[in-house]
């Protein structure tokens, strides 16, 4: 079987290059259709075809340059048209448009369509949202959901027939775990004594850092936790770092982006790793804590419930509630044991239901069904 992944923005690099490694391994004849990504280093393919055929004028201008953005979008349209002329698989799947209106229209009708449902819409969409997102999604012969709680958005919201959505869970990010190179700890968050807790990646409001914190300053001191807020600020931290500084533990920032290479031994280094999430559908930093084997406190918003629930791979608590976070912290910063229990579910998981090789198999069913 041929495939054709598609993904022009390169939104999703590390998601993308693991599924086609993963329907590689399992026969299938891959190739990734996408862009360069300007951010860092993407993993080497494996066993499948890159083709970074998009926005190729944009990406030697570089990240920093000036109107790059404008540069991007007028590049769209021709390359966007010059891609209808090179699909020759036997099935296309879309993982993101970039301009999902125009590209609705674009996209070739000649092929089989599967798109991933990566982002369905806001928390409290409006009629129009719903419309839009209806359209595009509409437009595909089946839509893949990383969680059921994701299905019944696309059933019940967006109003897509239930035969055209089917439940593929989201992989874990295991080439994080055997990277040719990795960089030390940090030299900012040496010399931890404690258990550490972790809340890692880009560092947006909806992401509960405020809720973190105040739940930090209710542990006990004498468990001599650490806590350490590491990744790339998207908002102003101003606030949290003074409301940080009046807490009895001690708060380390790392307000960066971090590269691939630094991750494992971050990772390696906390205790737990902590998602105090408002809203949200998937997270990647929850598939890289399953990757690596840690144990986890998530909030039960989107689809997170269904990863804790999976064999108890997760400590689950309400979003928004700091005393309940504070209560789940306090008792597995004091239990060692506990910690290494809840590590042990949450490696199986990592190994088993959200593993890449029966991802791989459901998403080639999927195929066969689209194509018969």
């Amino acid at each position: 079987m041929r495939v054709q992944l598609i993904d022009p923005s390169a939104f999703t690099p590390p998601y993308d290059r693991a599924l086609a490694r993963a329907l590689a391994s399992a026969g299938a004849d891959v190739e990734l259709i996408t862009s360069r990504f300007l951010y860092g280093p993407v993993p080497e393919s494996d066993g499948y075809r890159v083709s970074e055929s998009f926005y190729r004028r944009s990406a030697r201008r570089g990240l920093e340059a000036r109107g790059r953005r404008i540069f991007k979008l007028g590049e769209h349209l021709p390359d966007m048209l010059r891609f209808r002329g090179r699909l020759d698989a036997d099935l296309t799947h879309y993982q993101w448009l970039t301009v999902p209106a125009l590209d609705r229209h674009l996209i070739p009708h000649k092929l089989p369509r599967v798109m991933t449902a990566h982002y369905i819409a806001s928390p409290e969409p409006s009629a129009g949202e719903l419309r839009r997102v209806g359209r595009l999604f509409g437009a595909m012969d089946a839509v893949i959901a990383h969680s059921e709680a994701g299905a019944a958005r696309l059933r019940d919201e967006v109003g897509l027939p239930g035969e055209r959505v089917r439940v593929i869970p989201h992989g874990v990010f295991d080439y994080l775990t055997g990277q040719e190179y990795e960089a030390p700890l940090p030299e900012e968050l040496e010399g931890a004594e404690g258990p550490v807790i972790l809340m890692f990646g880009l560092l947006r409001p909806y992401k509960g850092i405020d809720v973190l914190i105040e739940a930090f300053a209710q542990i006990d001191p004498a468990n001599r936790a650490e806590l350490w807020i590491v990744g790339n600020p998207r908002m102003d931290l101003s606030e949290l770092q003074d409301a940080a500084a009046r807490t009895a533990g001690k708060v380390r920032w790392l307000p960066r982006f971090i590269p691939d290479s630094e991750i494992p031994a971050i990772m390696r280094r906390a205790d737990l790793l902590v998602l105090p999430y408002r809203d949200g559908e998937q997270s990647g930093v929850l598939y890289t804590g399953l990757a690596f084997g840690k144990a986890m406190v998530i909030s039960d918003v989107g689809g997170f419930g269904e990863v804790a629930r999976t064999g108890d791979a997760a400590r689950l608590v309400p979003p928004d509630d700091s005393a309940g976070l504070a209560a789940a912290l306090d008792e597995l910063t004091a239990d060692r044991a506990a910690r290494e229990q809840l590590a042990a579910r949450a490696a199986v998981a990592g190994s088993g239901v959200f593993g890449w090789q029966s991802i791989a198999e459901k998403t080639l069913d999927l195929y066969r069904e689209v194509l018969r």
